[in-house]
């Protein structure tokens, strides 16, 4: 917990902010205070009762300026206590959270037992290591969770909701710790939500016009986790690693939009580490897949309109049955509205043949002239509507998958300069050099942005998405970043997921619990074969440094433990699931 005090907090003040908040903390209550010229309502919460109203202004002076509230909690208020600019949304500020703090409602910890207080710190740092992952965006005015296409076609009562009330809960990444305001809209204008994942803004200038060319991706919070410990689909059909990218383009008061999805293959599959380098994946024989499948595309096609799923995962290997399975769900639905293409990426793509992707790109040309995108002109009238998305996924749904999306949007984007007057007809995006330069490295950047959220590191491919070609530096970074993925699916990621679960309200805290999960102990070959491995090999090492009598005592000596070392190895390996990182607090449904 922490103890609020006067030098605790930082006093800051922020350019182009439309609105901004003051946090005052007195011991009995939290006042938070809305700056807009008029206001005059100050959110009081309680800090014994929880209980939160609106009183008149209060007299206290404001230990915070600047803070927007991610949430309430039955113990611990969370405040965006500095945030940057990232730029303009049809004249509104797009803020990317940088700091934050975590205040306690209790004035002290002593009513706490140790086991208790050794908890606390440990759900603390969990909170906190959500908290610094990067990607959290907000915006006081402007519904970030919704695309320009889903604002256009809403009705009138529905642009007439708060920001809280019509946000689409996908994307709302502090949406469960904002429940308790939901049933109060007087403190609605105190809650604003907060997306996860990438946004950037850029201005361009392509012959002397210049336009805005932005880029979004909303990370679902529905299924959110790690990459080994969250796969496949949940019971409601949501899919892991669920991610909508909005490609927008603003000109001279028009306006376009292209959208696509990415998402673990939907049906019910695991891959849970176990210290191999690829575990295999398994689909469940225990569950209807069917029933799954069709939840989710029921969802998609209600959401998006027609479906073209793109499986970028390879036709071979341990890889192959997703691939087959999936395909025959999909052809199982005999939907109309779902169009399935399977492309073997590694395949196609081997001995640096990058140009053959354009045999995706132009298979897939018909369908996406077909699906079209959002378009209005600069009098306000909708030209087109995006009739359909493209559904992306490889393995992971980051490395494989953001290359083909770049590429799609780049194809879209032709279209939509050229309909909006700012490229000739004759023209080609490709050629305009400095536009090409922002447009691949923001979208190398978002491939990063997504790949850190999911695997823990920065994405593979990104030379190709920066310069169109692979290098040998870029296969350098490809294998540092498998080798940090390796390290942290296996040693850090369960601690990551219970933090996410943690986070998002799929794990409760209460202090009148009995024993919570974090104290489950490993068994004795956790801590005792480790030790048994390392002294066999230093043995091992330290009897071919020391060379004994002659060639043949030495010679036992370093194949008795350098065999004690290999066998305790093995034996570790075989038992790998008991030596990684699991989570603890997370629900068995995510586990299997």
């Amino acid at each position: 917990m922490f103890s609020v005090t006067q030098d605790q907090h930082l006093r800051e003040t922020l350019p182009y902010s439309t609105t901004y908040l003051n946090l005052s903390i007195i011991p009995e209550k939290f006042y938070i205070e809305a700056c807009d010229d008029g206001a005059d309502a100050v959110l009081a919460i309680d800090r014994v009762s929880n209980e939160m109203t609106l009183t008149g202004k209060t007299l206290c002076t404001p230990l915070r300026n600047d803070v927007t509230p991610v949430t309430n909690t039955r113990m611990y208020l969370i405040v965006i206590t500095k945030k940057r600019n990232v730029g303009s949304l049809l004249g509104h500020a797009v803020w990317k959270a940088v700091d934050f703090d975590v205040i306690s409602y209790k004035k002290t910890v002593l009513h706490l037992t140790e086991d208790q207080t050794q908890d606390n710190k440990t759900f603390l740092s969990m909170i906190n290591n959500v908290l610094t992952t990067d990607g959290f965006y907000f915006c006081t005015d402007y519904d970030l969770t919704h695309t320009l296409q889903r604002l256009a076609n809403v009705s009138h009562d529905f642009q007439e909701m708060s920001l809280l009330e019509r946000a689409d809960q996908r994307f709302v990444w502090n949406g469960s710790l904002l429940r308790e305001f939901l049933a109060q809209p007087e403190l609605h204008k105190f809650a604003i939500p907060v997306v996860h994942g990438f946004i950037v803004m850029k201005p361009c200038r392509i012959n002397g016009k210049i336009f805005e060319w932005i880029l979004i991706s909303r990370r679902s919070c529905f299924r959110a986790g790690v990459r080994y410990y969250v796969r496949g689909i949940d019971s409601e059909g949501h899919a892991a690693n669920f991610v909508e990218t909005e490609q927008i383009v603003l000109y001279n008061g028009g306006r376009a939009s292209f959208v696509q999805t990415r998402g673990s293959m939907p049906f019910f599959w695991s891959q849970r580490p176990n210290l191999k380098y690829k575990p295999k994946p398994l689909i469940s024989k225990n569950t209807n897949h069917m029933d799954g499948i069709q939840r989710h595309f029921d969802s998609q096609v209600l959401i998006y309109g027609k479906q073209t799923i793109l499986n970028l995962v390879n036709q071979k290997g341990s890889e192959k049955p997703l691939e087959q399975a999936f395909a025959k769900m999909v052809s199982g639905m005999e939907n109309g509205m779902i169009k399935y293409v399977a492309f073997d990426f590694h395949k196609e793509c081997s001995r640096m043949r990058w140009d053959r992707l354009n045999i995706l790109v132009d298979n897939v040309a018909e369908t996406q002239d077909e699906y079209s995108c959002f378009l209005v002109d600069t009098e306000g009238k909708v030209l087109s509507q995006q009739k359909g998305t493209f559904r992306s996924n490889c393995m992971d749904c980051l490395d494989r998958t953001n290359v083909i999306q770049s590429m799609l949007a780049r194809r879209s984007i032709q279209s939509q300069l050229q309909r909006m007057g700012v490229l000739h007809v004759a023209q080609r995006i490709e050629e305009q050099a400095d536009f090409e330069k922002i447009y691949k490295n923001a979208w190398a950047d978002n491939a990063n942005a997504c790949a850190k959220q999911y695997a823990g590191t920065g994405a593979l491919k990104t030379d190709f998405t920066r310069t169109g070609k692979r290098t040998q530096m870029g296969l350098v970074m490809d294998g540092v970043n498998s080798a940090i993925r390796y390290y942290k699916n296996n040693f850090s990621d369960g601690f990551r997921q219970d933090s996410i679960d943690l986070f998002l309200g799929n794990y409760a805290v209460y202090e009148t619990d009995g024993p919570t999960p974090l104290r489950i102990q490993k068994d004795w070959k956790f801590l005792t074969l480790p030790i048994i491995m390392v002294v066999a090999f230093s043995m091992c090492v330290i009897c071919l440094l020391m060379a004994g009598d002659t060639w043949t005592e030495t010679l036992a000596y370093v194949l008795f433990w350098g065999t004690a070392a290999a066998v305790t190895a093995a034996v570790i390996v075989f038992n790998g699931r008991d030596f990684v990182d699991a989570p603890k607090l997370v629900q068995k449904e995510k586990m299997d």
